[in-house]
């Protein structure tokens, strides 16, 4: 019997909290020593925009995307593989499972295409070496992977680290996507905190989404995306609060939203 495989996508006030941080690590080693296999894909909207602002750089959003001219893509693969994809793989090793730092980069994992043109180099993973992270798996590593990929040229395009965690849910079958992110999950009508959405079906969630506030647009359509291909469950939760992925078993209905087909 295969084991239950879960994506996480990690992101929000937890990147840059080194409390939660070691949390976060802990509680990967936590799933993992039952039985789950994980893997780990992660942004760094804070550190990109800080290490560009220090290269003189401008930060825009456009629709929950970072517009990315091309000299800002050399600063973005850095930031994400030193400042966090590096440490994060060292935090959850000293919690004591063996985890490995990847970017799309690395043996070819990901092949994408510029989508957003107005946006500059902004594209979308349409590809993943999914045997490669199936071999990590079976020898009981953590693949931690920073949302970086190169197109069929070469060239570097900056991908969503929510729709990139959605392609590898969806090319290794996943049983759960899991994103972390620093709202409580998805508000009909958001800031408003008594509209937070617990459950919800791809259906409804379709005919929401025009509606959504805009940075919560990609986690919406990495999750259409992965229902959509059979991933069974999407779950947006809150990655602010102490040991976040453990209240995902002591409160599987309550906490965060709740995405099913």
């Amino acid at each position: 019997m295969s084991k239950k495989c879960v994506v996480l996508k990690f992101g929000g006030n937890a990147m840059v909290d080194s409390t939660l941080l070691q949390q976060f690590a802990e509680d990967v080693t936590l799933m993992r020593n039952t039985g789950v296999d994980v893997i780990v894909v992660h942004g760094g909207g804070p550190q990109i925009s800080s290490a560009l602002a220090s290269n003189g750089i401008a930060t825009e959003f456009v629709d929950g995307l970072r517009v990315t001219p091309a000299n800002a893509l050399p600063v973005i693969r850095d930031v994400l593989l030193e400042e966090i994809t590096r440490p994060l793989v060292s935090l959850i090793s000293q919690a004591g499972s063996k985890a490995i730092a990847l970017n799309g980069l690395t043996e070819d994992l990901f092949l994408a295409e510029v989508t957003r043109p107005d946006l500059g180099w902004v594209g979308e993973v349409f590809a993943v070496r999914d045997g490669y992270l199936s071999e990590l798996l079976a020898q009981d590593v953590v693949p931690v992977i920073s949302s970086i990929a190169a197109d069929e040229s070469g060239n570097l395009v900056n991908v969503n680290a929510d729709l990139a965690a959605a392609s590898v849910a969806i090319a290794l079958r996943a049983e759960e996507l899991v994103m972390l992110t620093d709202v409580d999950g998805i508000y009909a009508n958001f800031p408003d905190k008594n509209s937070l959405i617990k459950n919800i079906t791809f259906s409804e969630l379709a005919e929401l989404a025009p509606n959504l506030d805009q940075g919560m647009i990609p986690k919406v359509e990495a999750a259409l995306s992965a229902i959509g291909a059979g991933v069974k469950v999407v779950r947006i939760v809150n990655g602010s609060l102490p040991h976040a992925l453990l209240k995902l078993d002591k409160e599987p209905e309550g906490f965060g939203t709740k995405v099913e087909g």
